[in-house]
């Protein structure tokens, strides 16, 4: 079987990526490995096969997991293809002690990675077939220490990743504006310290919060919660309002959004709908990597 080239995001990476890796191989093994002891050092050969079907994501990971044990990867398959199971992804060479350490840690990782990136690209399709011209977007509910991960696959998918963390882009929710005391104080203070290189984005429960969060000089509403026919008003009615006064604004809709709904929220007023249910609840992509028999 031949080998492929995968052109990969590995390039967007940041430099400590590869410290992660050495954390989750450190976390399986804190002290004996015993089951290594029992199969030793003996050069092998192990199959990465797709027993379900979805979208290939998590390649460098996977690749790096085994080159810090000392193994080779070969891969089959490109990042970003839609596995037709069962399917031949990779070949891993090297110790099969090494091999055995690296398997549970690379297989939950592809499963995940996979099953998100599948999710992002059903999304896209349903995206494309009604035409909507705006964003799909993920979501900051991550699994701590694996969001770099899970906003890697939204990528493969072809899905928007939303902000990375709390330092990407001001986003002021409820709690943010009761604390404050108004939509207005917390943009003020917002922006006070965000200068002009952040965008500032607040969560509002009605077109009037959002009136209140524009003119006080938000680049981003969401619309929280807002479904149907109300959701489209809303936004069209926002959007010419706004526009009569000279300003342009994004309108996001997030809350309760689902694959299964998403089509519901399609409409030229919003910008950009988010979803959680891309990292949270998502059904994961089935690998499994055997080793070959002398």
């Amino acid at each position: 079987m031949s080998a492929v080239q995968n052109n990969t995001h590995e390039h967007l990476l940041p430099p400590n990526w590869k410290t992660k890796i050495t954390e989750w191989l450190q976390e399986d093994i804190p002290s004996f490995d015993y089951g290594g002891y029992v199969v030793g050092e003996k050069p092998t050969t192990a199959i990465l096969y797709g027993k379900s079907e979805g979208v290939v994501a998590g390649v460098p990971f996977f690749t790096e997991i085994f080159e810090q044990l000392g193994c080779r990867v070969e891969w089959h398959v490109k990042e970003g293809e839609v596995l037709k199971p069962i399917q031949t992804c990779a070949h891993v060479y090297g110790p099969v002690r090494q091999i055995l350490i690296g398997e549970r840690t690379a297989l939950n990782m592809m499963a995940r990675c996979s099953g998100i990136a599948s999710q992002a690209h059903r999304l896209r399709l349903l995206k494309e077939k009604n035409g909507f011209k705006g964003v799909i977007a993920g979501t900051r509910k991550t699994t701590p220490g694996f969001r770099l991960v899970e906003k890697y696959g939204m990528l493969v998918g072809g899905a928007d990743t939303h902000r990375m963390d709390l330092s990407s882009m001001i986003m002021l929710k409820d709690n943010h504006v009761w604390s404050t005391g108004s939509i207005t104080a917390a943009v003020q203070k917002a922006k006070a310290v965000g200068g002009f290189a952040l965008k500032i984005e607040v969560e509002c429960r009605s077109e009037e919060e959002a009136d209140e969060a524009i003119a006080a000089g938000a680049d981003i509403v969401m619309l929280d919660n807002f479904k149907g026919d109300a959701l489209k008003a809303a936004g069209a009615s926002i959007k010419q309002r706004w526009a009569a006064k000279g300003r342009q604004v994004l309108i996001e809709c997030s809350g309760g959004v689902t694959e299964q709904t998403i089509e519901s929220y399609f409409c030229d007023a919003i910008d950009i709908i988010s979803l959680g249910s891309m990292t949270q609840g998502v059904s994961f992509v089935d690998f499994s990597l055997k080793v070959q028999k002398d």
